[in-house]
C-alpha cells in the first residue's frame, strides 16, 4: 500500500474505532466487525480500489454520526414530552 494512502486508512480506522464506542450493539461487537472488514481488504494494493474503500468508510462514518444524532434527538424529545405530560 502506498504511504499516503496508508495514513488515510489508519486515520479512517481510528475514527471508526472512536465512533464505535457508542454503537447500540456494543463497542466489542463494532470493534470485531470493523477489524474483520479491514482484514478482509488487507491485500488490496490498487490505489483506486483503496480510495473507493476509503470513500465507503467515510460514508459509514456519516451514517454512524446520523444514527447517534438521531438517538440523542429522540432521547431529548422523549424527556421533554414526558415531563410535559406529568405536569
Amino acid at each position: 500500500m502506498a504511504n499516503p494512502l496508508r495514513s488515510e486508512v489508519v486515520r479512517l480506522y481510528k475514527n471508526l474505532l472512536y465512533l464505535g464506542r457508542e454503537y447500540p450493539k456494543g463497542a466489542d461487537y463494532f470493534k470485531d466487525r470493523l477489524k474483520m472488514a479491514f482484514l478482509k481488504n488487507k491485500g488490496v494494493t490498487d490505489p483506486e480500489k483503496i480510495k473507493e474503500l476509503i470513500g465507503r468508510g467515510e460514508y459509514v462514518i456519516k451514517e454512524l454520526e446520523a444514527l447517534y444524532y438521531l438517538r440523542k434527538y429522540r432521547a431529548m424529545k422523549q424527556r421533554y414530552y414526558e415531563e410535559g405530560k406529568k405536569e
